[in-house]
This record gives C-alpha cells, structure tokens and sequence, in this order.
C-alpha cells in the first residue's frame, strides 16, 4: 500500500487530493492546522511555517505540499514583511518539509512529490509581485530537485489559475466577481478544487515518465489568447 503525506490536506485541493488517494486504497498522512474531514487517516496538527519538528515516518511513497496564500497588492504597498510571509508560507516551508522527509522518500522505489505553483509567475500578472516570487522560487527549487535527485523521486509542480476554494473565498464572493473571474479564461470559468486535485493526484502516482515539469492547469489562460 502506497503511502503520502498531504501537507494541507483538511480544505480545499489538499482535502480532495487526500479523497481521491483514499479512494484508490493509500495510506494517507495529513499535517494541518484544521483538522480534517476524512477518515482513515493519520492526522498531525501542524502548522508547517511555524515549526521544525515533524513526525518520525519510516517510508513514504510521495509528499504534496498544499498550502499556499493570495496576498494581491500594489508594489508600493507591499513590505518585506509581506514578501517574507509569502516565501515562508509557499517556498521555505515547502522546502524544509521536503528535506526533513527526503531520507525516507528516496526508500521508495517509486517516490514523487508535487508542489504548487501559480499561472501568475509566467504570466506577468499585477498585484501578483510578493506571491510570483514566491512561487517562482518554488518552481526553480523544484526542477533542480528533480534533475539532482533524478531517477530515484519524481518532482513536479501544478500550477493553476484562481480556483474556487476557501482560500480564494474574497476574489470569487459575489456573481460579478465570479463572472468576471470565469471570462478571463479561455474556458469561461475558473477552477474546482477537483480539476487541481486530479492533476497533482496524476503527477504523484500515474505519471511515472514525468518529472521537472511545472503543469499548467489554468483553463487556457497561460497559452491562449481568444
């Protein structure tokens, strides 16, 4: 039985990648603040940008990190506090996790981990400038991973558009914003927890000739102009 760690995985695209595990028989390990719906799970209270100390595991077959923060600000109005609540939360937490349990994914003879990302740090977007670096950090880090740790762990990276989630709650709160929100995508609407949680349930466990790769899952909006 395959066994993952979902860091984040009591809301939103963690708690649908942990549903869609279980339904295919894994082990599931789960680091949250919240604690999760699911169950036949094993639960840690964590939260990962405040702590250094995480659970002994012997193997793990794959890690996803999931948390994640949408800090939308003009350049002038962001400090370095806000550049370094963002680093912290989507890029060094992600890291220190990783490395706290690379020892036991490289015992898996079929080890992957999948980050996420943002259509924002290819795309130029504004108000985007503190959570693009962080993420575009996340990125770099991800492919050097891969190609250093390669072929013994899969490392990828989803990278979506504005998805509904609770995270997403106060860009997505009103029919107009909804509205303009779905038309800004070639696919006239924006995501579902569900369209992420299957790209990086693929990345981590089918994709087993995929690894380096950052996967667009954005309704069109980082190659189509129409």
């Amino acid at each position: 039985m395959a066994k993952y760690i979902v860091v984040g995985g009591s809301k939103g695209i963690g708690a649908a990648i942990v549903a869609d595990l279980l339904q295919r028989g894994c082990e599931i390990i789960v680091f949250s603040r919240t604690k999760p719906n699911a169950e036949s799970i094993e639960w840690h209270q964590i939260d990962v940008a405040t702590t250094n100390i995480f659970p002994e595991i012997d193997q793990i077959d794959g890690l996803v990190y999931c948390p994640g923060s949408i800090n939308l600000k003009p350049i002038n109005r962001l400090s370095t506090d806000d550049f370094l609540n963002d680093l912290s939360i989507n890029f060094l937490s992600a890291v220190k996790v990783f490395q706290h349990y690379l020892p036991q994914l490289k015992k898996s003879p079929n080890a992957s981990v999948v980050f996420f990302s943002t259509v924002a740090v290819s795309q130029g977007m504004p108000f985007h400038a503190s959570i693009s670096a962080a993420k575009a950090a996340l990125e770099g880090f991800a492919r050097s991973a891969a190609a250093e740790l390669a072929p013994i762990i899969r490392i990828n990276v989803v990278a979506p558009s504005l998805t509904d989630t609770p995270l997403a709650a106060t860009l997505l709160n009103t029919d107009v914003k909804k509205e303009n929100a779905a038309n800004r995508h070639p696919l006239k609407r924006v995501g579902s927890v569900s369209d992420i949680a299957q790209a990086a349930v693929y990345l981590l466990t089918d994709a087993k000739w995929t690894t380096g790769q950052v996967l667009h899952v954005d309704g069109g909006l980082s190659t189509l102009r129409v």
